[in-house]
Formats: structure tokens, C-alpha cells, sequence
């Protein structure tokens, strides 16, 4: 295996991972796991390629994935290049689409997809797996807190970074997505977004999921009897995860889901944050 592997490095066919080769010109689409990437990917891909519509075919190409495909492909993709990254903070991505979901969604959604990959049995305990998601270790891309915290911290407000959240891309796909257009330097009329918009939906992706999921690395050889696009929808956590997980969730990160917009469903942990936030701008602990 090791001569393999070292064969395949010297003739660039390894996937790179996070040692792709970055270009100054490279424009990341940045999510940690199920956040809706694979959705940005497509609606970004139809929205700058309106001429090719995306697919589980293609994806891989109008915005690749240095997980999924080799160096050799990768550094022959015509720049500028548009590529999906699950990565916390990298300081040479100078370009970047983050899109960050609530917490509680994303647990349930990676619950569902270590199911489909067969990570889990079917009846794997939900809190146990909360336990995991929480300590960082159902992915190789840490915490969602120290994956979204490392990139908030470093980039938010600043040029070059433009943060979505998935609630308000469901809420309103067209003013958001108009927001990457700007982003990308792109004049997109109403007609070419809303195109867009509804070549990339959650109905016309479960079909194509259907016809091609077999053409896409990411779930060829995964149960096709657990869907990879599911509900495509926000505050399922709220029927799907029981309350103490939702507590342990919140108290890991409440100051970040507070500063994202989302609210404490917990009245233990809002209580906490609260007299946290007294004591930081008292400059001590309350008495």
C-alpha cells in the first residue's frame, strides 16, 4: 500500500485534501459537513454556468472536490477555479462562500448520512452519536464550533469572506444567491437566478439523485435506501432530537449559535449564557 500510495503522489493522482494547491485567483464554496454545500455547489454552478446545467455527473468538475478527485485533475481545471472545501480555517483561501446551518439541523443531518455510509446501524442511539458530533470526532474536520469558530473569528466582516446561513438560503434562495453574484463579480439578471433557483431545488436534486447518484463519489457506494438529499429543511431538530441532546448542543456553543442568530431552546443554558455575558461586560463574575 505504501508503494501505491507513493506511485500515486509522484504521478499526481492522489487526492489532495487539504494540501490542494491553492491559486490567488481560487474562489471556495466552505461549509462544515451537511450544512447544505452540496446545495451552494449547485446553485452556483447553474448560476455561473447557465449553459450547462448542474448534476451529480458534473459537479465534481464546475466546482470540484479536492477530497474526490486527483491533483492532476484538479490543477487542470481552468482558473478561476470555484472548489468546495469542508475545511476549518486555511489562511490561503483568500476567497470564500461559508455557509453555516444550526447545530441541532447538522447533527441530525450527519446522523442520517453516517447511516447511509454505513458508518451506524439503523437504530444507533441518537444521543450517543450527539455525544460524538459534539467532541469533533464524526468528522475529520473538527468540531462544528471549531470548524465555523476558526472561520467566523478570522474572516467575518472582512473582504474577500461572504457568510450565508442555510435558514435564510431556504427562506429566500434568490436574494442570497444574487448576494454570491455579487460576490463573484457576476451581473446575474432576475431570469438567470431564478433559473438557477429552480434547477438546483430540493425535488429536481432528489431526481437527479436518483438517475446519477451512482456517477458521484461522494455516495456511489452508499445504502441507496437512505437518501442523500432528505427533508431540505430547517428546525427539524426539533421533532428528530431529544432534549438533552439539544441542551448538550447549546451548551457547547451558545455563545456562537447566539451570535449566528439562532435561538436557545434550552432555559438551563440560556440562563447560563446570560449571566456569562453580564460577567464579560461587568469585566468579572456577577455577585
Amino acid at each position: 500500500m505504501r508503494i501505491i500510495t507513493g506511485f500515486k503522489r509522484a504521478l499526481d493522482l492522489h487526492s489532495p485534501g487539504r494540501n490542494l494547491d491553492v491559486f490567488p485567483d481560487d474562489v471556495f464554496v466552505v461549509s462544515y459537513p451537511k450544512s447544505g454545500n452540496t446545495w451552494t455547489r449547485f446553485l452556483i454552478s447553474n448560476l455561473v454556468h447557465p449553459d450547462e446545467p448542474a448534476n451529480f455527473g458534473n459537479i465534481n468538475r464546475l466546482v470540484p472536490d479536492p477530497e474526490a478527485l486527483p491533483k492532476r485533475v484538479l490543477n487542470q481545471i481552468p482558473r478561476p477555479r470555484l472548489v468546495k472545501s469542508h475545511q476549518y480555517f486555511d489562511p490561503r483561501y483568500q476567497k470564500v462562500v461559508y455557509v453555516v446551518r444550526d447545530p441541532r439541523d447538522v447533527a441530525v443531518s450527519e446522523y442520517h448520512f453516517h447511516r447511509k455510509r454505513r458508518l451506524i446501524p439503523d437504530g444507533y442511539p441518537v444521543d450517543q452519536f450527539v455525544r460524538q458530533f459534539i467532541a469533533g470526532t464524526t468528522t475529520q474536520y473538527a468540531s462544528w464550533g471549531e470548524n465555523v469558530g476558526s472561520w467566523l473569528v478570522t474572516r467575518h466582516h472582512r473582504p474577500g469572506f461572504l457568510l450565508l446561513r442555510y435558514e435564510d438560503m431556504m427562506q429566500g434562495t434568490v436574494g442570497e444567491l444574487a448576494k454570491v453574484a455579487s460576490f463573484l463579480g457576476i451581473e446575474a439578471s432576475q431570469d438567470r437566478l431564478i433559473q438557477a433557483v429552480e434547477r438546483s431545488s430540493k425535488e429536481k436534486m432528489r431526481e437527479l439523485e436518483k438517475e446519477q447518484g451512482h456517477l458521484w463519489s461522494s455516495i456511489k457506494d452508499t445504502r441507496q435506501d437512505v437518501p442523500f438529499v432528505r427533508k431540505a429543511m430547517a428546525g427539524g431538530w426539533r421533532s428528530d432530537l431529544p432534549p438533552q441532546s439539544v441542551a448538550q448542543i447549546e451548551a457547547a456553543w451558545s455563545f456562537l449559535i447566539l451570535y449566528l442568530g439562532y435561538e436557545l431552546a434550552s432555559e438551563a443554558t440560556k440562563d447560563k449564557t446570560e449571566m456569562r455575558v453580564r460577567e464579560l461586560l461587568l469585566g468579572g463574575p456577577v455577585r
